[in-house]
């Protein structure tokens, strides 16, 4: 028999804790009870307890806090908890008792009659002893449910305002989802505002807006895409002028025609607006979808002086900014001669 291979083979992996733990056994005890100090900050606390009898043999001050006992140590949970409780714990302490590996439950715990969450996990320590890490998550649960329920209420109140804004404009003209003009009223503004501004020799300038493709927005379907449509619409119409003109121009893009605007004022207004969509809250089913865009902006006549010209250079300028990762404003490049 090979003994040097068995040996070999019961060796720790490099770069272990075993491993380190193998070649400095007498800091094992340092080092365990500093993993311990430096959980209990993070606000979980660990403990020990015998498999044997279900007694906690070690236990920091804060598990006897967080139970609101005096004392954890030399206690079972059948001392400190309900019967029902205790009978759960011990479920799943069996379970990692069989099975030798990490095991993370969650538990609900009624002490002094307030409901309270946590999150365990536990391990074997050789054959006779479990440790458990505690983690109290009673606030953050608290945190989310009101999360989800203001969610729940935004969502009702965009869908009515949706529903009520659609049957405002029924009959107008406009597109139903995101209540704005559609491209051929786009082509139409374009060209009436080439026109005005070569006559009266100023500038004005073309941005293009794309939805950022997003793999768990497209994941939910039709539904999500909807939504963000309509959402990107309210930001149109909230954050354009009255002498401005936004347009839906595609299945995902968006156009507008600032009058008059130059393309430092351009680009300083629809970084304004990128950072407001950013903050905004899109709900479906309870999510924030959130809203990313990426815009190209161009400006007459200094980037293009004729209508495809000016498009396709806005257009260039939304792919440049797809390209870099989304969510930004690429100004169109001017050419030069």
């Amino acid at each position: 028999m090979d003994m040097t291979a068995d040996t070999t083979a019961m060796q720790p992996p490099p770069g272990s804790l075993a491993h380190w733990l193998a070649g400095h056994a007498d800091l094992g005890g340092e080092a365990l009870a500093g993993l311990v100090a430096l959980i209990e900050p993070l606000g979980s606390q660990a403990a020990i307890k015998s498999a044997v009898n279900g007694r906690y043999v070690f236990a920091t001050t804060g598990l006897a806090q967080m139970f609101e006992r005096e004392q954890v140590v030399g206690h079972t949970d059948a001392e400190l908890l309900k019967p029902d409780e205790t009978t759960a714990l011990r479920r799943v302490e069996q379970t990692v008792m069989a099975q030798r590996h990490p095991v993370v439950s969650e538990h609900k715990l009624e002490i002094n009659g307030r409901r309270r969450e946590f999150s365990v996990t536990r391990m074997t320590v050789g054959q006779d002893f479990l440790l458990a890490v505690w983690h109290e998550r009673t606030e953050e649960r608290h945190r989310e449910s009101h999360l989800q329920r203001a969610l729940a209420q935004i969502e009702q109140q965009q869908v009515a305002l949706e529903q009520i804004r659609r049957e405002l404009q029924q009959g107008s003209g406009r597109d139903d989802v995101s209540g704005l003009y559609m491209r051929p009223q786009f082509d139409d503004q374009l060209l009436r505002e080439i026109d005005l501004s070569s006559r009266e020799h100023r500038e004005f300038a073309l941005v293009v807006i794309a939805l950022d493709a997003s793999p768990a927005v497209t994941a939910l379907g039709e539904a999500a895409q909807q939504r963000l449509l309509e959402g990107m619409g309210r930001m149109l119409r909230a954050n354009t002028r009255a002498m401005d003109s936004a347009c839906r121009i595609g299945p995902h893009r968006f156009a507008v025609l600032l009058s008059g605007v130059g393309l430092a004022t351009a680009h300083a207004r629809m970084e304004q607006l990128r950072r407001q969509c950013v903050a905004q809250i899109v709900v479906l089913n309870g999510e924030d979808l959130g809203l990313s865009i990426s815009m190209g902006v161009s400006s007459f006549p200094h980037t293009a002086s004729r209508q495809d010209e000016l498009t396709a250079a806005s257009e260039a300028a939304v792919h440049e900014a797809q390209r870099r990762g989304g969510n930004q404003v690429v100004l169109a490049s001017i050419a030069f001669g």
